[in-house]
């Protein structure tokens, strides 16, 4: 019982989720009136402690009264296997094949695939049940990722159930990925549905281990900075490789977890000539032979350094190793000398200087930021050309390996090769041409966002210049699907963007950006980075006050629903706390009348159900002054009858059955009154009154209601929701068809959480 009250509280956040707990709450209040004193109204139980006694008490119940247990049976039945939010695997989930592509010019590195296979073929590890581990480290530029890859792929057949593979950018803590923002990429290709990803890490690592407990996989994650980056990412499947790339040593997995620590150094002689060559694409003979031998010595057996230099040489009509040897000499000392040049830096900057002057100056610009993936248009903002223009750039500074392809016209940089880019532009360029270069590129992220946020929930309201420059678009779902995937596709370069926004002072960019993030993270989560974001966009509005004193009031609000989504409920009530009295001084009632809303909304969560209802109140108070002229009053109908409803669920919560049908019969009046019709929002206030008429008892009423909501649903092909309402309809009667429909939508939407709990109470109903 304990812990199916915990699955159902973490699930709170889903429609299915909010139903659950609410009816738990109707629950716990028949406990807390009966047999006691405490008059007070149960409050969500926030700990183990507290949901301990929370399922104490109403076993103790069910014990004393028969009509209470067959109520706590039925939604035990309904909220079975809650607590697992995603179910078993769903059968059509595809297995995940992540991993990049790798080069036919690899090169050595035997005794990487020796030490490999003899782990992957010792008995020992398969009787103990441990799994494999294997760290490459070795410093920047000395093929960690290129082996990796390599032989991730050439143990591939070891591992059918598929391949995951993350790039953890952590030369630095300042750009190293949360493991939260892996794992949630992770179970998105494991299967799990963007709505059933938990929000907190450790539930996102244990639903991680869960999926992952029975397959063979392999697991690369790249470019780790500390062994607490890693630790969550780690299957516990024996039968799975977990392959770690960093230039630390990590010995907290050694120590924790029985890593094997691999170092990498330079290439032999005869391997780093060999890779040299096979790069330019010419085995040199006779006197070249020795020109040769001379340049790879001075790329010191680094593979970075042998990739780039191998390219330069193939670039040329024809390959000139005397030459290149000369250039080389040019910049840096011999490899004899007491302190040469760092030999990747050397073929860098040699590499470098080769480039034609656009290609050059494109290289320096995009070598200002850390963006994790350049697109094309990134790039064109990035030198203010064409897009043509810098695809064809691109492509050259690919060619001489200054940057790796990303696929679907997207590099990358080696973080290597960026800083010596950032430090060339800082030193040809300056800071003026450096933070306008910078400024067009998060202005072009900005744009991307807005016009893709705009598809994705059209109607909703927007605040920021960015969106005045748009018309608002038609609904469609499929311009937001692709939207969202858009959106989904930039999130992290998005990120950087805010942080490069706040870096440069372009104070006005970060809160916007964060305001065209809202429709990512509302539908896809990645709360901590929403967190790390807002944070940002919540200063610099208050640094931007003047120029919109709006921006406070909205930027609290949104970082509120992120720390909703974490299950921080003091931080989030205190940014909405902030951020009505924000909108207050700012005089924006529409601000203060959303943010007292959503004060609202978080009391729901917390079965605080009479403040919830003085927060609905009073934010109906607030739209009273909202003036025709106001910022807002073309909104002030649709706004003011979801405030019925949220009533209406506020006084459902109260079990005051009668004034909650009444108020939701007066939302659904004013649905009907707006112009254009809002068919979607009327039908979740139909099923609103389907809902309280049931738990007051009138089956009937409630029967015509979720038929009427369950027909709105299948005209507006609001496939969940439809499930919600047919979940809700078998307790009218004729249970199993409604729950067999059910059961059909989740299956298509590969909703395994909703095919086992369907199922579990058809069980009953049989």
């Amino acid at each position: 019982m304990n812990t199916a009250t915990s699955g159902a509280l973490s699930g709170a956040a889903s429609e299915v989720g909010r139903r659950t707990t609410e009816r738990l709450a109707a629950l716990a209040r028949r406990v807390r009136g009966r047999g006691t004193d405490d008059a007070r109204p149960p409050t969500v139980p926030t700990d183990a402690a507290a949901r301990r006694d929370l399922a104490e008490r109403l076993f103790e119940q069910a014990r004393r009264e028969p009509a209470f247990a067959r109520d706590l049976l039925a939604w035990l039945r309904e909220t079975d296997l809650l607590r697992d939010t995603t179910g078993p695997a769903c059968p059509a989930a595809a297995r995940p094949w992540m991993l990049p592509p790798g080069t036919a010019a690899f090169t050595d590195r035997e005794p990487v695939r020796q030490a490999i296979a003899a782990l992957l073929d010792d008995p020992g590890a398969d009787a103990a049940g441990a799994p494999r581990i294997v760290v490459l480290t070795g410093p920047g530029g000395v093929g960690k990722t290129a082996t990796a890859v390599h032989f991730a792929r050439a143990f591939a057949d070891r591992f059918p159930d598929g391949q995951l593979h993350a790039d953890l950018r952590g030369a630095s803590p300042a750009t190293a990925v949360t493991p939260s923002a892996t794992l949630v990429r992770f179970l998105h290709r494991l299967g799990v549905p963007a709505d059933r990803v938990p929000a907190t890490e450790q539930e996102q690592t244990d639903l991680y281990r869960d999926r992952t407990a029975d397959r063979r996989l392999v697991v690369l994650l790249d470019n780790a900075h500390s062994a607490a980056q890693v630790a969550p990412l780690l299957t516990a499947a024996p039968g799975s490789l977990t392959l770690v790339t960093s230039r630390h040593g990590l010995p907290e997995l050694v120590r924790d977890h029985g890593a094997r620590v691999l170092r990498l150094g330079p290439l032999a002689g005869d391997d780093a000539v060999l890779l040299l060559t096979r790069i330019a694409g010419l085995e040199p003979a006779g006197a070249q032979r020795a020109h040769a031998e001379a340049v790879a010595a001075r790329c010191g057996g680094m593979p970075l350094a042998l990739c780039e230099t191998g390219a330069l040489a193939a670039g040329r009509e024809e390959v000139d190793w005397e030459r290149l040897e000369r250039e080389f000499a040019s910049l840096g000392p011999g490899p004899a000398a007491p302190a040469p040049a760092d030999p990747t830096r050397l073929a860098t900057d040699v590499a470098y200087r080769a480039l034609a002057p656009a290609a050059a100056r494109l290289y320096r610009l995009l070598g200002l930021c850390p963006w994790p993936t350049i697109p094309v248009g990134a790039a064109a903002a990035a030198a203010d050309i064409t897009p043509a223009e810098a695809r064809a750039l691109l492509a050259e500074l690919a060619g001489a390996r200054l940057l790796e392809p990303a696929g679907d016209e997207r590099y990358r940089f080696h973080d290597v090769v960026r800083r010596h880019a950032e430090l060339r532009a800082h030193e040809e360029d300056g800071r003026a041409a450096a933070g306008d270069a910078v400024e067009r590129v998060i202005t072009w992220y900005l744009d991307m966002a807005v016009a893709a946020d705009y598809r994705v929930i059209p109607g909703r309201w927007h605040l920021g210049p960015a969106y005045d420059r748009l018309p608002r678009p038609a609904a469609s779902s499929a311009a937001a699907r692709a939207a969202l995937a858009e959106l989904t596709r930039e999130r992290e370069n998005l990120a950087e963007a805010v942080r490069a926004a706040e870096e440069y002072g372009f104070d006005a960019l970060t809160w916007q950006l964060c305001e065209a993030m809202w429709a990512l993270h509302l539908r896809l989560g990645f709360h901590e980075q929403w967190v790390a974001t807002h944070v940002r966009g919540v200063a610099a509005a208050r640094r931007r006050a003047t120029d919109e004193p709006r921006a406070e009031g909205r930027m609290r609000s949104q970082l509120a629903f992120a720390y909703m989504g974490l299950d921080r409920l003091a931080d989030a009530e205190r940014e909405l706390t902030a951020a009505a009295a924000a909108d207050r001084a700012a005089g924006h009632h529409r601000g203060h009348a959303s943010a007292v809303e959503s004060l609202g909304l978080l009391c729901l969560r917390q079965w605080r159900y009479e403040d919830a209802e003085q927060r609905f109140r009073q934010a109906r108070t607030i739209w009273d002054e909202v003036g025709p002229d106001d910022d807002g009053a073309e909104d002030a109908p649709r706004a003011l009858a979801l405030l019925e409803n949220h009533l209406g669920r506020a006084l459902t919560g109260q079990s005051r059955f009668p004034e909650a049908i009444g108020q939701l019969r007066h939302a659904l009046t004013r649905f009907h009154a707006l112009e254009p019709r809002d068919s979607y929002n009327e039908g979740r206030v139909r099923m609103s009154l389907g809902e309280s008429l049931l738990a007051g008892g009138d089956v009937a009423g409630a029967r015509e209601f979720l038929d009427d909501s369950i027909a709105v649903m299948e005209g507006e092909g609001a496939t969940l929701q439809l499930a919600d309402a047919l979940e809700l309809r078998a307790g009218c009667g004729d249970a199993a068809a409604f729950l067999g429909r059910a059961r059909e939508l989740y299956e298509a939407l590969g909703d395994a959480a909703g095919v086992t709990r369907v199922e579990v109470r058809l069980r009953g109903a049989g």
